[in-house]
């Protein structure tokens, strides 16, 4: 995502103190059993949505949920899309991919086209914003994969949330569709469905430099240096919070087709960057602590014990980095995944290319209700 491109594009080192790291610019060219298992799908991309339900009975919202975490109250922001007609009720919780630039507009056409639907049941979506990203409140936390999954657990079980976890699907981009399949391979959650699209599971600088004892002191102190109140802000507007780092790495590997970057994703992706503590989920982020696991064999056992239990769609992209496009295909034929599809797209297939990835949310949808 943005923020790893941008530190391993502008540097050969990091030095800060005892900080020095360096860096290599290649990272920017980076439950039912009639399921069809792999399939790509050979339409050809566009971002048009296709309405079919009377627009007078649907309804969107945004608003807020306090999640009480430790001794924080954590203002969290969602938004909400239904169908009023009648006929009975299904819910869907959408979870943004994790990132610098992590927000529910991501997920907001697939949530309309979805809702629009005419069908025999009316999909309620409910996407929100991960704490420390979006327009939640961003904390000086202690973040990493266990306080997101609390983060996950809490909005779902929680009395006063706003999600019924009734007949709940959870979709997830990145890192959050593996959060999703952890959480419920504990048993935490017990969700109808998931859909992984174009999962992750090694934050930036993990996948390219690894995990040992001497690069994980160099991680912690990277992260220490991001999250100084200071020399963190400076570094951060550097890697991250500028027009010209984010429009590039949109271009190198987010979306697949540079021609869908618009001046107006980057404006609004810019100003994401401007919120007060937004350097705190992105540092863990790039170096690792916000890994749900650590090995692609972990990531594999994860699907492994959903196998039986519930189905599993995986949404992989032609277009996605090589290294993040590796642990996708390597679901292709694992234990646990009901079915896998290919659509176009890169990192955000479900931003750039709405309407194939709602179409094929959709049809995953029909199959399990």
């Amino acid at each position: 995502m943005p923020m790893a491109s941008s530190a391993i594009s502008h540097f050969s080192s990091v030095s800060t103190s005892s900080l020095c790291f360096n860096f290599s610019t290649k990272l920017l060219r980076q439950f039912p059993t009639h399921f069809t298992k792999s399939l790509t799908v050979s339409a050809s991309a566009s971002t048009s949505l296709d309405y079919s339900t009377d627009k007078s009975s649907l309804s969107s919202k945004t608003s807020n949920w306090q999640w009480k975490f430790k001794d924080n109250s954590i203002k969290i922001h969602y938004e909400e899309h239904g169908n009023e007609t009648n006929g009975p009720n299904k819910n869907i919780l959408m979870m943004p991919t994790i990132s610098d630039v992590s927000t529910v507009e991501e997920w907001r056409l697939v949530a309309k086209d979805i809702v629009q639907k005419s069908g025999d049941v009316n999909w309620r979506a409910t996407i929100v914003d991960w704490p420390g990203l979006g327009f939640s409140d961003r904390p000086k936390l202690d973040y990493n994969a266990d306080v997101m999954e609390s983060f996950l657990v809490d909005f779902i079980l929680d009395p006063n949330s706003p999600v019924n976890r009734m007949d709940l699907v959870i979709v997830g981009g990145g890192h959050a569709a593996t959060i999703a399949i952890r959480a419920a391979k504990k048993g935490l959650v017990k969700p109808t469905a998931i859909a992984a699209v174009a999962p992750t599971w090694s934050g930036p600088l993990p996948i390219v430099f690894g995990r040992d004892s001497k690069t994980e002191s160099r991680y912690e102190l990277l992260r220490g240096t991001l999250r100084a109140p200071a020399v963190g802000w400076m570094m951060y507007n550097m890697l991250v919070s500028n027009k010209k780092s984010i429009q590039s790495q949109y271009k190198s590997h987010v979306y697949a087709d540079s021609a869908n970057v618009t001046p107006a994703i980057i404006e609004n992706r810019y100003e994401l960057t401007k919120q007060k503590g937004a350097r705190y989920v992105p540092a863990a982020f790039l170096t690792g602590l916000l890994d749900p696991v650590k090995t692609r064999e972990e990531f594999l056992q994860l699907f492994e014990g959903l196998d039986g239990k519930l189905p599993v769609l995986v949404v992989s992209t032609s277009g996605a980095p090589k290294r993040s496009k590796a642990e996708m295909e390597a679901l292709r034929e694992a234990k646990g995944v009901s079915k896998f599809v290919e659509v176009p797209g890169a990192l955000l297939p479900h931003e750039e290319y709405p309407s194939l990835v709602a179409k094929e949310l959709h049809s995953f949808l029909q199959d399990v209700i």
